[in-house]
């Protein structure tokens, strides 16, 4: 149904690609691992949302990237139908937030499930009482930075190194990572730690940050 409302399958997977990541770029044969469609058909469809202004494009280390245009007049609407995101937020529940020593691997909040329509995101945030969650490095082009993800929170290491592991199996190549307790992470901010500071002023895609950690 949903296909010959939009044209085709192909155009209806990369809808729910860019919606799905708004603040991600991909490259074409990037975007055809991740929805498993001959490269034509990607090509051709994704000169039909340029040509709309859904998507945008750019070229990086020549590399043509494209990502939705967040400008776009119908993006709200696009959002809530492919993303997620505006329904997470109308049904989102505010609960109180659990103490580090009573956080066990498994256990997640109301809050985080609804906010979450990744996976992989949602795996990671289930590792633990995630306070702080980050991409940067690989996932938003910058170079200057030596890690891809940040986390702040008290983890149970074996099931982030899970759940990172299925990242680094979607995304097919190796992700570098780091985990701050919350006292840590304040340290390293009061004595203005380099690494910290380099990561606070990069390109970055914050999904989760509890206790405006970058503030």
């Amino acid at each position: 149904m949903i296909e010959q409302l939009f044209g085709s399958k192909t155009r209806v997977k990369l809808l729910g690609l860019f919606y799905q990541n708004p603040n991600r770029s991909f490259y074409v044969r990037e975007i055809t691992r991740k929805i498993d469609e001959q490269i034509n058909s990607v090509r051709r469809e994704l000169a039909n949302l340029l040509s709309i202004g859904i998507i945008s494009s750019d070229t990086s280390n020549n590399k043509l990237y494209y990502e939705v245009n967040q400008k776009f007049e119908h993006y709200d609407a696009l959002s809530e139908m492919f993303g997620g995101a505006t329904k997470s937020k109308r049904n989102k529940k505010k609960l109180k937030s659990e103490s580090a020593s009573d956080v066990e691997g498994d256990d997640l909040s109301v809050e985080n499930i609804e906010t979450f329509t990744d996976e992989h995101i949602h795996n990671i945030v289930r590792a633990g009482n995630v306070r702080l969650l980050v991409y940067t490095g690989q996932f938003t082009r910058e170079d200057g930075v030596s890690v891809d993800i940040i986390i702040v929170g008290d983890m149970n290491i074996p099931n982030l190194e899970h759940a990172i592991s299925q990242l680094e199996e979607v995304e097919k190549k190796e992700l570098r990572y780091c985990v701050f307790t919350p006292e840590e992470y304040m340290y390293r901010k009061q004595v203005n730690d380099r690494f910290l500071a380099n990561i606070i002023l990069a390109k970055k895609i914050v999904h989760l940050d509890k206790d405006n950690y970058l503030e």
